[in-house]
Parts: C-alpha cells; sequence; structure tokens
C-alpha cells in the first residue's frame, strides 16, 4: 500500500471546478481512500443539488490483478493500475471488456483529481472532479454492501443540518473574530493614548491646558519634553528654540492626550 499513501485519507469536493458529460454536478461529496489490511477501502458520498444523499462503497487488493466485483450492474471484475506514485487507475471490466476506468491523481496544488470515464459503444464520456484534503469525512450513511449506490434519507438530514452548523458557526467566528479585531485595535489606541499623556506630564508646562484644544510637543536639548502653544512654523525669524519638534496633541475630556499629526 506504500505506492498509494499519497492518496489515502479523506476528500472534499470543489464542486465548481468539476466537469460532467455522463452524471449530474452534485451539491457536495467526499471520497476517501483508506488502507484496511491488505486491502483498498473506497468511499464516496454525495449529495445532489435537490438534496438526495447516495453513497458508494467497495474494496480490493491494490496488486493490479483482476478481481471479482460485488455489483454486477456495474462491473464483473476490477483491478488497480499504478503509474507512479501520484497517479494511478481502477478499472472495472465486463465480460473482458473495460467499460470504466476510475483516475486518480495529486496536482501540483495538492488536489486529488479523479476522472471517472465510462466507455458507451464508441464513445467516452467523463466526468472530471477535484477534492482537497480533509479531516474527516461528513458522516452519511454508509452501511452498504459491494458498490450498491442507494438514496439515504438519513444522509440527507444530517448534510442539511452540517451545513446549516457549519454557515451558522462561520459567521458567528467571523463575527467575534472582527470583534476582537476591533478591541485589540482599540486597546492599541488607548495605550498610544497613554503613553503620550505620561510623556507629556512628565513634560515642563508653564500654562495650565484647556481640553480640546490643540498644542505642540517638543524636546529641548536637555532631552526633556515642552508643550508649547507655538506651532513649529511660528516661531519667526530666531528658529525654533527646541531641538526638535515631536507632534502636535490634543488634550481629550478623560485628560489623556491623542497625537492630532506628526511633520
Amino acid at each position: 500500500m506504500t505506492d498509494l499513501h499519497h492518496f489515502l485519507g479523506s476528500w472534499q469536493l470543489f464542486p465548481e471546478q468539476g466537469t460532467y458529460q455522463h452524471g449530474e454536478r452534485p451539491r457536495s461529496a467526499s471520497y476517501k481512500l483508506e488502507a484496511v489490511g491488505d486491502l483498498l477501502a473506497v468511499e464516496m458520498n454525495w449529495v445532489s443539488m435537490v438534496e438526495h444523499a447516495f453513497c458508494s462503497r467497495y474494496s480490493l487488493i491494490p496488486n493490479g490483478e483482476w478481481q471479482p466485483f460485488a455489483d454486477l450492474v456495474v462491473a464483473d471484475s476490477i483491478r488497480t493500475v499504478m503509474h507512479t506514485s501520484s497517479s494511478f487507475d481502477l478499472e472495472f471490466r465486463r465480460e473482458n471488456d473495460v467499460v470504466m476506468v476510475v483516475r486518480h491523481a495529486i496536482t501540483p496544488k495538492g488536489w486529488l483529481r479523479v476522472s471517472h470515464e465510462r466507455f458507451v459503444e464508441a464513445e467516452v464520456l467523463r466526468d472530471v472532479e477535484f477534492f482537497h484534503r480533509q479531516m474527516s469525512v461528513v458522516p452519511y450513511a454508509t452501511s452498504v454492501a459491494g458498490a450498491v449506490i442507494r438514496k439515504t434519507e438519513e444522509g440527507v438530514i444530517r448534510h442539511q443540518a452540517l451545513q446549516a452548523m457549519d454557515e451558522q458557526t462561520h459567521m458567528q467566528l467571523e463575527q467575534i473574530r472582527k470583534q476582537v479585531d476591533l478591541l485589540a485595535q482599540q486597546a492599541r489606541e488607548i495605550q498610544k493614548r497613554k503613553d503620550l499623556s505620561f510623556m507629556i506630564y512628565d513634560s515642563k508646562l508653564s500654562f495650565s491646558p484647556v481640553i480640546g484644544h490643540t498644542y505642540y510637543l517638543y524636546e529641548n536639548s536637555q532631552h526633556r519634553f515642552q508643550l508649547s502653544l507655538v506651532g513649529p512654523n511660528e516661531w519667526g525669524k530666531g528658529g525654533m528654540p527646541y531641538t526638535r519638534f515631536i507632534s502636535t496633541v490634543k488634550l481629550l475630556a478623560d485628560h489623556t492626550w491623542v497625537e492630532v499629526e506628526t511633520l
């Protein structure tokens, strides 16, 4: 089974990516390839556009030899054909004629490409689907024998519930994420105002600031901060008597300071 280890696992369908010549486009589907002892177990669950759920399951020994297949309506024998570590086929035969090939390939994006090719007289009908790897399979009812395919009402109910649950929890988590981002941004702004306020209240104040008014913060040659009523472009010919201008600030009603602009 080492040749198939890239394929083993559960895969979720990209419904919009596929092309269909024989079957109908499903609303959703999962595909599972599992090693069960010496067997390769293949399981597929899908839900149609009209919310009908179906399932199919079969297994075989992936040794390249023809083996009996349980569902004689589909085929009477099956075998694996390995090409590379990232591609293999499942061939279905009826009365020595290959009637269907299911081709598996791992794409450069890491997707699983599954192509169902059905041979109808001289025509080849091809359904191509793309799946991405997932941690688990949507748990539709799967108690079937061989490759018998049948609709399960339990699967429909479970699919609808899971879909509604996924949509609701995704929306709630997205709302919480936005709230957390907003709170984090507000916390950063408050911390910035706090740091600026400590800087200003530690500076030299020669007047009493008024709430809502704008002032100018400077640093002098002794590396001390000083608040002034005069802006950096208002000092006239003598020039600014400070080492550098830091920022324009405003006193808020809660006695914290906020930066208005930085030159």
